[in-house]
């Protein structure tokens, strides 16, 4: 057996191991009772129209993946080309399973929600804590599970295991970036519409119920109150669980892609990406369990230990599996790796410093919130803009260090140094996403607890049970702040991996032009792309804001209007209209889908057939380095308004209905679209850009080629 058919191996059993887990959490979910009152009630509201969304949504979806699918196995079949014809294939297998990922996963969510008041009724915080998180694993360890068991088959099914040569490795490896390809088209929008959908929701139901009517939030009488609790699980479950499922998969397809140009150990550096993912997975497995047996006094603590606990354990795990297989002359990459394992946790943890009320930062903008809203969106922006500064610096050197230890472990086997170095950037990506399952479990708990309280809330529970809910909520914001750190990061360092791959690839269609040359920054055309790739971000951002701000006006007018014709809404004597606003906001969210599509999966082919190959990868760099930058930024400053106003509400500076509390609540209105919508949508944009580059590599030349232009 070959080192690669090991890794393979490996990684099926890892993914069949984290799929069993996943029968197993579900099981004990559902064996779990859930109470048969008003919550019960509520809840079968929120599933139907969840349910009703995803419907609608994955309409589209199907629609755009299924022409992707036909465009590449046609163009596979015309040209007589075995991998374009697997490609696509692999492509429709990873759209297949990224969905099944999203919509399990919010399905988990939905389930799990109403059963954790079951323990909380009984005042039983550390079992409500259990079931939401395991609820979360779901999610979690489907993203782990599925991910590493598509890529493993894929590569079994192409050949990966038998190859005897550097080309019938590459043959098999190549057409994996389609699986990489349709998790990505997916996840965009899966994010997008989830996106749109809950801020659209939750900013029309804050801004009619708390500013206009003063009503607290989560108050059954808010027409929008029930869009708001769907859009939770649409948005941070099934949106999150799509988008970090994605840079699972393509950080790991990408090394592996990379690794098929470097001609020395080339089976072991296959192989490394694949057993580094397949043994950090299995950790995970063992390390959530710390949930379960650790003593819970104070949530956010237990969840942030089980963070640290994974990250450990991988750190040490996938050194003792590298030595073990054979690795102990390539033990450096391991070291590469590393380099991104502890740039996520940093990246994670500082995005928890400038987003929690424990810190000073967010108690910042809460006390200028007392003067009024302008100083509340002006000190957020600024903490916003500092919240960036040591993720990006902490990436930046994750992948010089993991370069320079690719660079020289490579020129030690008398290969190039250049593409061991790129490979190890790409081994970094990796790294970080190695505790992807723990990462997205700690998410997924969020909209769990948020909506646990949401219906403790709605049914009238005692204020008892509302404040232990409360608590597993403020542990989940913790948690959905450190994700959100983290995405973006991971995003970055995966399309650079995936900018690498790009470049690797075009090897084949340049002959023996220097690629390092090429894409000098002293070429006019690289300059050129750089420059308009930066742009791209932020008109990707416009559109979305203004998408969720077009929706939210409408649902606005809604609620309005059944305020108006029903007064006895607010009077309980008259039963909101629920239905009707989930429906106003399904429809825009839906309608507003596909701009943002055409922009993430246009524009590569855009540039690369009008402006040159060159410029296409200098529009990746640009889109990259300004993406992380406004992602980092929209996802950090909406948590810190966020959770100034719960400081607030508190009790700190007059509490509830004070004049801070009203800025506060706009800062946290502004901050929403920006923290649920257009960051965490540009994590998938600069992803999906990338490998869209890479697949569509031979239209773009054949474009160049039909303008009787030259190919770079």
């Amino acid at each position: 057996m070959n080192v690669v058919s090991l890794a393979i191996n490996l990684g099926i059993a890892s993914g069949v191991a984290a799929l069993l887990y996943v029968v197993y959490l579900a099981l004990s979910i559902l064996r779990t009772p859930y109470p048969k009152d008003r919550a019960a009630e509520i809840h079968e509201y929120i599933r139907e129209a969840a349910i009703a969304f995803m419907r609608s949504q994955y309409s589209v979806v199907t629609s755009v993946f299924v022409v992707i699918t036909l465009l590449l196995l046609i163009s596979g079949v015309v040209k007589g080309s075995p991998i374009m014809i697997n490609t696509g294939l692999a492509y429709f297998f990873g759209a297949l399973s990224s969905a099944a990922v999203s919509i399990l996963g919010m399905y988990t969510a939905i389930l799990t929600n109403v059963r954790v008041l079951s323990f909380l009724k009984n005042h039983d915080l550390k079992r409500g804590l259990r079931i939401a998180f395991r609820g979360g694993s779901v999610t979690g360890f489907l993203v782990g599970g599925v991910g590493m068991l598509g890529i493993s088959l894929l590569l079994k099914l192409f050949g990966a295991d038998t190859a005897t040569s550097i080309e019938q490795l590459r043959a098999a490896v190549t057409p994996v970036l389609g699986y990489a390809f349709g998790a990505s088209t997916v996840a965009l929008f899966a994010r997008v519409g989830g996106g749109i959908y809950t801020k659209a929701a939750d900013v029309g139901s804050d801004l009619v119920g708390k500013v206009e009517v003063g009503i607290p939030e989560d108050d059954p009488r808010n027409p929008g109150v029930i869009a708001d609790n769907v859009g939770d699980n649409v948005g941070d479950c099934a949106g999150m669980g799509a988008d970090l499922f994605e840079s699972y998969v393509e950080s790991v397809v990408a090394a592996m892609s990379i690794a098929t140009f470097i001609g020395a150990e080339v089976f072991h550096l296959v192989a490394y990406p694949l057993l580094f993912a397949s043994v950090a997975l299995l950790t995970s497995i063992v390390a959530v369990q710390f949930v379960e047996l650790s003593p819970i006094r104070e949530p956010s603590r237990t969840l942030t230990a089980t963070s640290i606990v994974g990250l450990t354990l991988v750190a040490i795990t996938t050194y003792i599996a590298g030595v073990a297989s054979g690795f102990i002359h390539l033990q450096g990459l391991w070291a590469a790796a590393l380099s991104g394992l502890i740039a996520g946790g940093i990246v994670g943890f500082t995005s928890d410093y400038f987003t929690s009320p424990s810190y000073r930062p967010v108690k910042t903008v809460a006390a200028f919130s007392r003067a009024g809203p302008a100083l509340t969106i002006l000190s957020g922006f600024s903490m916003g803009f500092y919240s960036t500064f040591i993720p990006v610096i902490s990436i930046g050197l994750a992948a010089l260090i993991a370069y320079n230890i690719g660079h020289a472990v490579v020129s030690g086997l008398g290969m190039a140094g250049i593409l061991g170095g790129i490979y190890s950037v790409a081994l970094a990506g990796v790294g970080m996403l190695a505790v992807t399952s723990i990462v997205v479990s700690a998410d997924a708990y969020g909209p769990i607890v948020d909506n646990a309280a949401g219906l403790a809330e709605q049914a009238g529970y005692p204020e008892e049970v509302r404040e232990l809910a409360d608590k597993l909520d403020s542990a989940g914001n913790t948690m959905k702040s450190i994700s959100k750190g983290y995405a973006i990061g991971s995003a970055a360092l995966t399309a650079l991996a995936l900018l690498f791959t790009y470049v690797s690839n075009l090897k084949p269609y340049l002959g023996g032009v220097d690629i390092v040359t090429l894409f000098s920054l002293s070429s006019p055309d690289v300059l050129t792309g750089l420059i308009i790739g930066a742009a791209i971000p932020a008109l990707f951002t416009a559109v979305v804001v203004e998408a969720v701000t077009a929706a939210a006006f409408v649902l606005v007018e809604e609620i309005r209007r059944q305020f108006r014709e029903k007064p006895g809404i607010l009077e309980w004597k008259e039963k909101p209209d629920y239905a009707r606003a989930v429906d106003i906001v399904t429809r825009y969210a839906i309608k507003r889908l596909i701009i943002p599509g055409v922009i993430a999966l246009a524009t590569p082919i855009l540039i690369g057939g009008f402006l040159g190959l060159k410029a296409l990868g200098g529009a990746l760099l640009g889109a990259t380095a300004s993406g992380l930058l406004l992602g980092l930024f929209q996802g950090n400053v909406g948590n810190t308004w966020d959770n100034a106003k719960k400081h607030i509400e508190a009790g700190a500076f007059g509490g509830k209905g004070s004049e801070a509390h009203k800025a506060a609540v706009i800062g946290d209105t502004v901050g929403d679209p920006l923290k649920d919508a257009a960051g965490p949508s540009l994590n998938i944009l600069i992803k999906l850009m990338a490998i869209s580059s890479t697949v569509f590599i031979p239209f773009i030349i054949a474009i160049r080629m039909a303008l009787g232009l030259p190919l770079i």
